[in-house]
């Protein structure tokens, strides 16, 4: 069996039970991967769907050109779907957009212009104003729309939710995602609703964006408004798209706890996903207590981490804006980056040329000194093993026990780095560090500068 396009790939994504990130939250917690999806995210959904209905409609004709205002995964959607169709893609995004979405539009033949964030939605300079205005200047263009056009709600009514209904055999008793233009919270909650209207609906607002009050309060409160880092949800405006009706909760997640757990995603579930995603999920933690032993908990992750490789992922970023509350490096951080290779020993017992050899072959400067049973009872440095060469030759016939040092220090792996460097003077270059399962690996000087620079 083969498809026809890469268009016909999309939809079927795959659900996957999470563990280590939700020990401690009731339920069974399962996570929609909508990342394998062609372009990477939830939105080729939503972006065939609502170029099929402007063909239908005719405000689609061919040789058209699609502009929308985007963050980047649904302009992907759509520019995959206009390049297999043949249209010419024009897209708007703002400067808060990471670059890596900004160039795999340009990757599939996009043209993009980045507006400022930092302006009301009216201003002719928002990404808002400038997608409708190019929208109707440019012959044969369709301004997409996704934040009000229907069709976004439908491809989710009509896809996700029947095969959320269908890979849960039904059992699924709450939906959670992060909410942005309203299409897939609203499409996929009022399939379930339909189903089930006791299935609980959870959306994911941000600080900085209006949803959670107006949902509370019907106010819209412009007060809520102001600029955050989290991409893909919360809006300052209310898209045509949310349906308030379905949205039985919505909770509000910081910027920091969204991107440090979309960084816990990757590293303790092995799922490289999106902002979005680490919103969802601090969401569902911060709301474990309404959760019960026998629920089946459906979480959408939107995206790919690829679209943040250069913001949540790098360390430099993260750490420049607050985001990364660095502990104390400690004894195991040093050694990590060499604690998969064997330590290198001598034995007491062996002549000081075999010694020399293996400082030789290995390129070290220090050697721990064991007995036969294996206790480290003594230790060789270059400084003392040159000196000792310099003084007599024939040294190299001597035993390691006639001319070794002192015994490395030793200690535990959740040592201190402040500790450990105490303890490295000009007659003791290095220590001995016990990992997590006790085994010995070699700290020295070098290892202790390359940590601090890091």
């Amino acid at each position: 069996m083969y498809y026809n396009n890469i268009l016909e790939t999309i939809g079927n994504t795959p659900l996957v039970k999470l563990n280590k990130i939700v020990a401690g939250v009731p339920g069974t917690i399962l996570a929609k991967i909508e990342t394998t999806n062609p372009g990477n995210s939830v939105k080729d959904r939503m972006a065939l769907k609502m170029i099929e209905e402007a063909e239908k409609d005719g405000r689609l004709k061919p040789g058209g050109t699609i502009v929308e205002g985007t963050s980047g995964n649904t302009g992907m959607g759509l520019a995959i779907a206009g390049l297999i169709k043949g249209y010419k893609c024009i897209f708007v995004t703002t400067d808060k957009q990471s670059r890596e979405k900004v160039d795999m539009l340009k990757a599939v033949g996009a043209e993009v212009i980045v507006c400022p964030t930092d302006v009301e939605p009216t201003d002719p300079r928002s990404y808002y104003s400038v997608s409708r205005r190019l929208g109707t200047e440019i012959p044969g263009g369709f301004y997409v729309n996704q934040y009000d056009n229907p069709a976004n709600v439908q491809a989710h009514y009509e896809s996700t939710g029947p095969e959320i209904w269908e890979q849960t055999e039904g059992k699924i008793t709450h939906f959670v995602v992060g909410v942005g233009t309203g299409g897939t919270i609203s499409g996929v909650g009022k399939f379930l609703k339909e189903k089930n209207p006791n299935i609980q609906i959870w959306g994911i607002d941000t600080y900085g964006s209006v949803f959670k009050k107006y949902h509370e309060t019907g106010e819209f409160d412009e007060k809520e408004i102001y600029p955050y880092i989290t991409e893909g949800i919360g809006e300052d405006i209310l898209p045509k798209c949310v349906n308030f009706d379905v949205i039985d909760t919505f909770e509000k997640v910081t910027d920091r706890d969204g991107l440090i757990y979309q960084r816990k995603l990757a590293r303790e579930e092995g799922i490289l996903v999106g902002n979005s995603a680490g919103s969802a999920i601090a969401g569902l933690i911060q709301l474990k207590d309404r959760l019960k032993p026998e629920d089946v908990v459906v979480v959408l992750f939107h995206d790919h981490a690829t679209r943040y490789m250069g913001k949540a992922f790098n360390d430099n970023w993260m750490r420049e804006r607050g985001f990364l509350n660095d502990r104390p490096k400690i004894a195991l951080d040093v050694i990590q980056h060499h604690q998969h290779l064997p330590l290198v020993t001598v034995s007491e017992t062996d002549h000081a040329s075999e010694a020399f050899a293996k400082m030789e072959k290995y390129g070290i400067s220090q050697l721990p000194v064991q007995n036969d049973a294996g206790d480290f009872v003594g230790s060789l440095n270059d400084t003392h093993v040159m000196s000792l060469l310099l003084k007599d030759s024939t040294v190299r016939t001597k035993s390691v026990r006639d001319i070794m040092q002192k015994p490395f220090p030793q200690v535990d792996y959740h040592q201190s780095l402040e500790d450990v460097t105490k303890l490295i003077n000009q007659d003791n270059p290095a220590v001995l560090v016990n990992d997590l399962i006790g085994i010995p690996h070699i700290l020295t000087k070098n290892d202790i500068i390359a940590a601090l620079a890091r």
